[in-house]
């Protein structure tokens, strides 16, 4: 910008015939190239700083419900695997949630669920977005307690040439409790809005929200 004048105290610009001193200061004008960048372009603490609940936490934070609700999804994993039903006839055997699912198709959907909710549990590392998964964790949950009581409630019926002696195994009982806990603890799921920890060092007059 070669043809502009600028004044070094209000940087007020002008064109090179335009005025060879400053109509508001009364000072003489410099090529607006030779001047020194001003405070404000070259002090980066202008910017508007990261609201607290927008801030990134590291993969290790548990706080706000997120390692409880991480612990409950892997445990509900877990118990997808540990006995839903013991059998006495017209077969005697033991069938985990897994095997389970083989013969109903639709138990798959609390495995589905956990699985589901683990990532998008650890993959929240804000504020904002925990508040914001609260619903998707809610309705996962919800999703796995509905799979347990209409399995609990569906109970097979014996003929009299097919009896049918069984029960249900800890492993259902306990997936269930699991999935009510997690129900129970998602609607707290990145904690209060107005309790908002801060790392970073501020000035305490900026304007957060």
């Amino acid at each position: 910008m070669p043809d502009l004048l600028a004044c070094p105290f209000c940087r007020e610009i002008f064109q090179r015939d335009e005025a060879a001193v400053c109509r508001v200061c009364g000072v003489e004008l410099t090529a607006l190239s030779k001047l020194p960048p001003t405070t404000d372009a070259s002090d980066e603490s202008w910017q508007e700083p990261v609201p607290p609940h927008m801030e990134v936490f590291p993969w290790t934070y548990g706080g706000r419900g997120r390692a409880l609700l991480a612990g409950l999804a892997l445990a509900g994993i877990g118990l997808f695997f540990a006995p839903w039903v013991v059998e006495t006839a017209p077969e005697i055997r033991t069938m985990t949630g897994f095997a389970f699912a083989h013969r109903l198709g639709w138990l798959w959907s609390a495995a589905v669920a956990w699985f589901v909710m683990l990532p998008l549990v650890v993959s929240r590392r804000s504020i904002y977005k925990m508040r914001g998964a609260r619903v998707a964790v809610a309705f996962l949950s919800a999703i796995v307690l509905t799979t347990v009581l209409v399995r609990i409630g569906n109970r097979p019926t014996p003929t009299r040439f097919v009896p049918v002696r069984f029960t249900w195994g800890w492993g259902l009982y306990a997936s269930g409790v699991t999935a009510l806990l997690a129900l129970i603890a998602a609607p707290f799921f990145g904690g209060r809005i107005d309790d908002l920890p801060s790392k970073e060092r501020r000035r305490g007059d900026e304007t957060l929200h």
